[in-house]
């Protein structure tokens, strides 16, 4: 049985080809074009591929570049053309910081009988580091940046064999370093609680029960004059959006003789919120309201 091999060669016997020179050279033509066309089709596809490939990688690149790990836009869009209502917001450093030399302070209503330390409101746990941190909640949600300091201060007043006096010493070392660390801070707030009665501690607005603030500047501060004023100006926006709600200015630290550790900083006040008998539910209210104050202090 013949194969494909000897069935061609015996055509080609049968069938000499002797194609003439146009013939040719019409099919050599016609070829070459083919395969010119061939070519730019395989360097079309190439650089299709390469362009394709560039796309991907600025499409990553540029994802990577404007959102962050949580899935939010970053910051560059603001520094390209975002704008805000007022230029402490726009930043990301803290310009609000909120500590408690005084952090074990609580209120009756929040701890058990058992829990209190010698039948005074004193708790490691409900205590005033909840209202401050319900304060830095309401400004982040305001979009002011803060600092929270949450340091035991009656455990390191303990592992040192110090005194309750000294609370104010101890905090005053991490006021200092945040202080040092971090010079757009514009506010500094000690959180404390009073020892007043719940009548003198508490004001009903619109059905609901607040805890009052009383501010307090000591007079023996070098920043004494300054601080009062900012204070001033805290108990006059209260006033304005609720009436009673601050106590009032209220100067201190003579006798004894303490400066609170306003002599750090030039806008810093002592903040009693609430006496023993109030509830935290109580002074979240009013740190809420407070948080409203200082932002609006802070786009004057």
């Amino acid at each position: 049985m013949q194969n494909e091999k000897d069935f061609f060669d015996m055509l080609k016997e049968m069938y000499p080809q002797h194609p003439r020179k146009e013939f040719v050279s019409a099919t050599e033509n016609t070829l070459r074009q083919r395969a010119r066309s061939m070519g730019k089709k395989r360097i079309l596809t190439k650089f299709s591929v390469i362009t394709g490939g560039v796309l991907v990688c600025a499409f990553i690149f540029s994802w990577l570049l404007f959102f962050n790990e949580n899935g939010k836009i970053s910051e560059v869009i603001q520094s390209v053309g975002g704008t805000s209502s007022s230029s402490a917001m726009d930043e990301k450093e803290p310009v609000v910081y909120i500590y408690h030399s005084h952090n074990i302070e609580s209120y009756i209503p929040e701890i058990p009988a058992q829990q209190m330390y010698r039948e005074q409101a004193y708790s490691d746990t409900k205590n005033v580091t909840l209202v401050g941190k319900e304060l830095s909640r309401a400004l982040k949600g305001l979009q002011v940046p803060s600092i929270h300091d949450e340091t035991d201060i009656a455990g390191i007043l303990k592992q040192r064999g110090l005194h309750f006096p000294d609370s104010y010493k101890v905090s005053r070392e991490n006021l200092q370093k945040v202080l040092a660390e971090n010079d757009s801070i514009r506010m500094v707030f000690d959180i404390h609680r009073d020892s007043t009665k719940r009548r003198d501690s508490t004001i009903e607005i619109k059905g609901k029960d607040y805890a009052r603030i009383k501010l307090e500047v000591s007079k023996t501060s070098g920043n004494y004059e300054t601080n009062k004023k900012f204070a001033t100006q805290l108990h006059e926006q209260l006033e304005k959006l609720y009436p009673g709600l601050s106590i009032g200015v209220v100067e201190k630290g003579v006798n004894p003789q303490n400066t609170y550790n306003q002599d750090l900083h030039d806008n810093s006040v002592l903040l009693e919120v609430g006496s023993i008998e109030n509830t935290l539910e109580e002074t979240y209210r009013t740190m809420d309201v407070f948080a409203q104050v200082l932002k609006a202090i802070l786009e004057e």
